[in-house]
């Protein structure tokens, strides 16, 4: 049980936690593409990076002989954990470009 209230509480801490912007973020945002980021892009892209990290342990057994576990960490959890963690709230520039 308390195994799953620690699990519960690091989720939401992590989304909680996802929402902050940078210290140098931009001011030229406005306010609806913040709070659209906060509300719906960052928990997806959030979803993205544990569905990806699964399907990266999953891949491992062919990624690993070909020689791509580099290239399949990159693409599957690096990509959309940068996304989530260290894109300035409210830039789209550059969101879903994988």
């Amino acid at each position: 049980m308390k195994t799953k209230l620690f699990t519960i509480i690091v989720c939401i801490l992590a989304l909680l936690l996802s929402t902050a912007s940078p210290a140098l973020a931009t001011s030229d945002t406005d306010a609806t593409s913040v709070v659209v980021d906060a509300v719906l892009a960052r928990p997806v892209s959030f979803a993205l990076t544990l569905i990806g990290a699964v399907v990266f342990v999953v891949s491992l057994p062919v990624a690993a002989p070909s020689g791509s576990v580099g290239k399949a960490a990159q693409t599957l959890v690096v990509t959309p954990a940068k996304d989530t963690f260290t894109r300035p709230l409210g830039d789209f520039e550059g969101f879903l470009d994988y």
